[in-house]
């Protein structure tokens, strides 16, 4: 839900804590046992900055594939995880169609104008078609290994196996189900607005190099948060938060337990435990993404995980097992979902 008229001088995270915490302390009157705080991405990023301003609240902390962009103009990590990801055959499949996307420009572009006005989109707020286009091109390969695994790598129907004979069609289909052409239209961006606002004033947001691309063809480059937010709205970045968070939990963090994908480019930039944290985690799924979990962790780690949370909630692990289900295990409903973000803008 968003106010109306929305004050967004109010959207911050010590803010979005602090409304946490009212809740925490109303509901706590009623469930009186352990309570542990858990997210997926953005939501692990809130779960956290929950902790650290109100590290007494929760019992445990157990996030999930959260990002820490500490400091913000400082994102080698991510060309260093792109340099290395899976395979490089994958690699080179995945950039050659990204770079024949900019190549065909002016076809695909045509294409783009025509989904458009079919679809009623636009796009005031980044400010054209041309800008709109190439951030989802740009985007192509960070969706990828953010919501696919490397064996999806060596599906012909999703990645054209040889660029430069592929249609404009299959071109054009791939970047769309990686990255979806409607992500920076204004009816894409709105929904997003409060994260793109945070990320221009708090959170900050990775940038990338592509050193695959010859320069001719890329008239922007990573676009800041600041371009997918109204104009309307302003923004000033304020370097110091994630600095403080990020301290704290290196050095302060009790009963939190840190989980990511090995071939998710979030996890390039995450967050660590030091001196000072007390049995707290970070934890790494082989092979796993944007969807990494605690079950996809090796067996060891898997078991380790699971002793630690259950705990922090004060659940003996024979209490678990011999527990009666609320209701009969279905299959479609009992699972978890990925919590998505557009793919290079969470």
């Amino acid at each position: 839900s968003r106010p109306a008229p929305a004050d967004w001088s109010k959207l911050d995270i010590w803010q979005a804590a602090s409304d946490q915490h009212r809740i925490f302390k109303a509901l706590k009157k009623i469930y009186t046992k352990n309570w542990i705080s858990t997210g997926g991405s953005k939501g692990g990023m809130t779960a956290t900055y929950f902790e650290r301003f109100y590290p007494r609240d929760m019992d445990g902390v157990v996030a999930y594939v959260a990002p820490n962009d500490v400091v913000n103009d400082e994102d080698s990590a991510y060309d260093r995880f792109f340099a290395k990801v899976g395979t490089a055959e994958c690699r080179d499949r995945l950039n050659a169609v990204q770079r024949e996307a900019l190549v065909r420009r002016e076809p695909l572009e045509k294409k783009y104008a025509d989904y458009a006005a079919a679809e009623g989109l636009t796009f005031t707020t980044v400010g054209s078609l041309d800008k709109a286009y190439e951030a989802v091109v740009l985007d192509y390969v960070w969706g990828f290994w953010q919501y696919n695994l490397l064996a999806n790598c060596g599906d012909d129907a999703l990645i054209p196996a040889d660029a430069k004979t592929a249609t404009d069609d299959q071109i054009w289909n791939s970047i769309d189900t990686i990255s979806g052409f409607s992500a920076y239209a204004d009816q894409g961006l709105e929904t997003y607005t409060p994260y793109y606002y945070q990320a221009a004033t708090q959170l900050g947001a990775p940038t990338i190099k592509f050193p695959h691309i010859e320069k001719k063809y890329i008239r922007y480059g990573y676009q800041p948060p600041r371009n997918f937010v109204p104009r309307s709205i302003p923004t000033k970045f304020q370097p110091y938060a994630m600095r403080d968070v990020d301290t704290w939990v290196r050095h302060n963090a009790h009963h939190m337990l840190y989980v990511y994908g090995q071939n998710d480019p979030w996890g390039a930039e995450r967050f660590r435990v030091d001196k000072g944290a007390k049995d707290a985690y970070v934890f790494t799924a082989p092979g796993m993404n944007h969807g990494a979990n605690v079950a996809g962790l090796v067996a060891d780690q898997k078991a380790f995980a699971t002793a630690r949370i259950l705990a922090w909630a004060g659940v003996p692990a024979p209490a678990v097992t011999a527990a009666k289900p609320l209701a009969k295990f279905d299959r479609k409903l009992d699972v978890r979902d990925v919590e998505r973000e557009p793919t290079l803008r969470p």
